[in-house]
C-alpha cells in the first residue's frame, strides 16, 4: 500500500506474543549465551530479537508528552512503561543494540549518564 501526501504514518502493530514467552535482554544477562538457541523470526539484525528491535525503534521516536508515550508503550509494545524502561536500560548495555542503531543507543546512553551525574 502506498501512502499519499498528508496521510498519517501507519501505527505499528503491537507485538502479538506475550513478553513472558519471548527471550528478553534480562534472560541473556542471567548467564545464557547471547543468541544461543534462539530462532530469530525477523532476520536477526545484529543478533537482536524482534522485541529488542521493536523497543529500540520505539525509543528512537519523539513524543509530545510522557502520557502519550506511556499509552503507546502499552498499546504498541504490550508492556508496562516501567518494564519498557527496564528493558531499554538493559538494551543500552548490549553491544548488539549499538550495532543495530548506534545513533539512538549513544543518544540514550548520554541522557542516562547525564541523569546519573545529576543525581549522584
Amino acid at each position: 500500500m502506498s501512502s499519499t501526501e498528508g496521510d498519517p504514518e501507519p501505527v505499528s502493530e503491537p507485538v502479538s506474543e506475550p513478553v513472558s514467552e519471548r527471550e528478553s535482554v534480562f534472560e541473556r544477562e542471567r548467564g545464557s549465551e547471547p543468541g544461543a538457541g534462539r530462532a530469530s523470526v525477523g532476520g536477526g539484525a545484529a543478533g537482536l530479537s524482534d522485541e529488542d528491535r521493536a523497543v529500540l525503534s520505539f525509543a528512537a521516536r519523539g513524543w509530545p508528552s510522557s502520557g502519550e508515550k506511556e499509552r503507546a508503550v502499552r498499546e504498541q509494545l504490550g508492556m508496562s512503561p516501567v518494564r519498557y524502561y527496564q528493558y531499554l536500560n538493559a538494551l543500552l548495555d548490549d553491544p548488539r543494540a549499538s550495532e543495530f542503531d548506534p545513533v539512538t543507543v549513544n543518544r540514550l546512553r548520554r541522557i542516562r549518564q547525564s541523569n546519573r551525574d545529576r543525581t549522584h
